[in-house]
Formats: structure tokens, C-alpha cells, sequence
């Protein structure tokens, strides 16, 4: 049995990555009334700035996290896991991947924003140790913003 691995996406991961985007927020359309704002990301610039990694496992790329650093902080701007793939612990994975490389990077904490009507994920980010910092309305979304400290 192979272990997951994660790696920066390559041009050629593409497709697989706006796949994994499209599917794993398409249920959530109908919850807050419009595309959430992951469904519309240029994924193309995205992996050529080397904001996006792949989750692997079984040769299949199954799940998608973007990262941008900030001057103090690392913005996990989305992580999403292919619908068939969720429940087995990959969105943790990225999540824990995205706290080591930020920590390596030198960020003091890992910051988020998630649409208030996606309670799961709120609850989610909160067992992973993420604190809710405040609500605002942005791009037509309401949305919570996170925050983890880092443990220097």
C-alpha cells in the first residue's frame, strides 16, 4: 500500500486540479446561492506561481491546496478533496502539510476564510485548532476568517 504524497502541481496537473475544484464545491452552489469563490480561481496562474500542491495516492491526484504567503502569515486560500475521496483523512493531510511548510517559510500562524454557511468546515478548522478572529462580507460572500498560530 502506497503512502499519500504531496507535491507542487505541475502544468500538466491542470485538469485534474480544476476537476477536483469543480466537484468538491459543486454541492455547496445550492447552500450560499452562487459559485463559492474557488470555483472561479485561475488555476493556471496559480501553478505557475507555485501557490497549488497535489495530494497523490494510488498514481490519482485526489486532492488540490493553495497556499499564499504573506509577510507574516501563510493564506490556505482553498483545500479540496475529489468527493469520492473524502472521509479519509486527505483534507487533514493538506491542512498539516500547509502548517509545516508555513512554519518552515518563518510564518508566525496560518490563516483562512471559509463561507459561514459551510458550518462542517468551520467545525472542522476549529478541531484542527483554528480560531475564528472575525465575519465580513467580501465579493458578495459572507465569510469567517481563521487563524492558527504557529508554535515557534
Amino acid at each position: 500500500m502506497m503512502t499519500p504524497t504531496i507535491r507542487l502541481a505541475a502544468p500538466e496537473d491542470l485538469a485534474a486540479v480544476e476537476a477536483i475544484v469543480q466537484a468538491a464545491y459543486a454541492g455547496y452552489v445550492p447552500l450560499i446561492g452562487q459559485k463559492p469563490g474557488p470555483m472561479s480561481d485561475d488555476y493556471a496562474a496559480l501553478i505557475g506561481t507555485r501557490s497549488v500542491h497535489v495530494l497523490v495516492d494510488e498514481g490519482a491526484i485526489l486532492g488540490v491546496l493553495v497556499l499564499v504567503p504573506e509577510p507574516d502569515t501563510m493564506l490556505l486560500d482553498n483545500v479540496a478533496v475529489r468527493p469520492d475521496a473524502q472521509g479519509r483523512g486527505y483534507g487533514r493531510m493538506l491542512i498539516v502539510f500547509a502548517e509545516r511548510l508555513a512554519a518552515e517559510r518563518g510564518s508566525r500562524a496560518v490563516r483562512l476564510y471559509t463561507n459561514e454557511a459551510m458550518s462542517g468546515n468551520i467545525r472542522l478548522y476549529e478541531r484542527l485548532g483554528f480560531v475564528e478572529t472575525h465575519r465580513a462580507e467580501e465579493k458578495g460572500f459572507r465569510r469567517v476568517y481563521m487563524t492558527k498560530p504557529l508554535v515557534a
